[in-house]
């Protein structure tokens, strides 16, 4: 839902907000910090839409200061929205003109969450002193993107002359995935001293001198970096070390190799981070990235000027050529696409059919199975079937046996037995099979011993 209220007040916005949470039942209760997203009016709409989705882990209210044309007289436009077109926040958008475009904060202030933190992010342009600036300086996080910028270099060192703690970059948080990558490669073995870092990326990507000073940083080894085609964002990174280099390739900018001494390659999704994932990361945490503040402060410096061109770093032999693992990539993919169609059209076996159309009792496969579920392997239940049916046979030809055996009658003599000789009725003649079960032929005896023999557990047992 979207309430419009042009050339209204603040005070006017609140009691909307007021009016709405107890007509309508939309309610600012939960709302774990407010986010006061500064922006011009043409791309508000993109930063409503990453705020909407990052609210969906934390929930807030979006306050957004669209900064409209300053000539004219002073006029504030506001819009709420709720429900559907507000994720799972509030959002205050307030169109600023006139001379109010530069005192935005005057109508943040009295929209605040109470006992709420505040989370500042400049869309585009944001002021080179981000602690002097009034929202800036009543936010505990303030967040900026110096690839948005129309100068990415000078917007880094902007953010490197006047940091403080709380600040961030989100073109630091597009680099999560590859510090990752890195950083599980060098914690295996063999643990050795990185003797030199090679970082290739276009000279209009922030992240690639972020990344160059975070390993110069981590590492206390020399970083070069290679410059590429602008737009195409960080390429490759190459760490040096005795027993072989550690690489990690991104050609497409979709899909990178990993290259590591010993093991094979692997392909890994890789794409560039959209701005509502890098926005959702950076609003999980509201206490300063020491992290960031080191690379930014420590790592720029450590890395300086010393930049070559592709061509120079390939035949120095500190890169691969991009071409070949793009080459590698289409032939994986191939590979595996072809795999693929080969399992799809592949038909069940003979073996395997007639073992599935064997009827089987479903206790067998429990009885055998080591965590008393069914084995999931088919050669395995092929035998266990082939077990079954073996077992199933041999105890039916007994006791088809032991029903047609002709009836005769019991000798006046049987086998002794170990039983104690006692004295018993006679009973009825039993066939000479059943009482000549399990033992062995033995001298006659008289016949009530017989009779004995009979009725004593291990005779009764033989016979049944």
């Amino acid at each position: 839902m979207i309430i419009d209220l042009p050339s209204t007040s603040t005070s006017a916005v609140n009691k909307a907000l007021v009016d709405l949470r107890d007509s309508g039942g939309a309610v600012a209760l939960g709302r774990v910090l407010t986010l006061c997203v500064v922006t011009d009016d043409a791309h508000a709409e993109d930063a409503i839409e990453a705020a909407n989705e990052a609210s969906r882990e934390h929930p807030c209210r979006v306050l957004v200061l669209a900064r409209g044309n300053r000539r004219g007289t002073a006029r504030l436009d506001a819009q709420i929205r709720v429900g559907g077109d507000a994720g799972a926040s509030e959002v205050v958008v307030l169109r600023l003109y006139g001379p109010l475009v530069d005192h935005g904060e005057t109508t943040v202030v009295p929209l605040l969450l109470s006992d709420a933190p505040i989370v500042a992010w400049w869309v585009g342009a944001a002021p080179e002193d981000l602690q002097s600036d009034p929202i800036g300086a009543i936010a505990q996080r303030r967040i900026t993107d110096s690839a948005e910028t129309p100068n990415p270099a000078k917007s880094l060192e902007h953010r490197r002359a006047h940091y403080r703690a709380g600040d961030t970059d989100l073109a630091w948080t597009r680099l999560t995935n590859w510090r990752a990558l890195l950083a599980a490669a060098l914690d295996q073995p063999p643990y050795e001293p990185v003797t030199q870092v090679t970082v290739a990326g276009a000279p209009d990507s922030p992240s690639t001198e972020l990344l160059a000073a975070w390993l110069a940083v981590k590492l206390k080894a020399p970083v070069v970096r290679a410059r590429t085609k602008k737009g195409t964002g960080v390429q490759s990174v190459r760490l040096d070390r005795k027993s072989g280099a550690v690489e990690l390739i991104r050609p497409d900018q979709t899909v990178a190799t990993l290259t590591q001494p010993g093991q094979p390659e692997r392909r890994i999704a890789l794409a560039r981070r959209p701005v509502k994932d890098c926005l959702t990361e950076e609003l999980r945490r509201l206490d300063p990235d020491e992290v960031y503040g080191e690379t930014l402060v420590h790592g720029l410096p450590a890395v300086g000027a010393r930049t070559m061109s592709v061509a120079q770093a390939q035949a120095q032999g500190r890169i691969s050529p991009p071409a070949e693992a793009a080459r590698g990539q289409a032939a994986a993919q191939k590979e595996s696409a072809r795999v693929s169609r080969a399992m799809k059209r592949a038909q069940p076996s003979d073996a395997a059919q007639r073992s599935g159309s064997a009827a089987v009792p479903a206790n067998a496969f429990s009885a055998n199975a080591p965590d008393g579920n069914p084995p999931q392997d088919q050669g395995t239940q092929a035998v266990l079937r082939a077990r079954v049916g073996r077992g199933t046979a041999t105890a039916a030809a007994k006791s088809a046996a032991a029903r047609t055996a002709p009836a005769k009658s019991a000798p006046a003599k049987a086998a002794p037995t170990k039983a104690a000789p006692t004295k018993a009725a006679p009973t009825k003649a039993a066939p000479a099979k059943a009482a000549a079960t399990k033992t062995a032929p033995a001298k006659s005896a008289p016949a009530k011993r017989a009779s004995a023999a009979k009725t004593s557990p291990r005779t009764r047992g033989a016979a049944s």
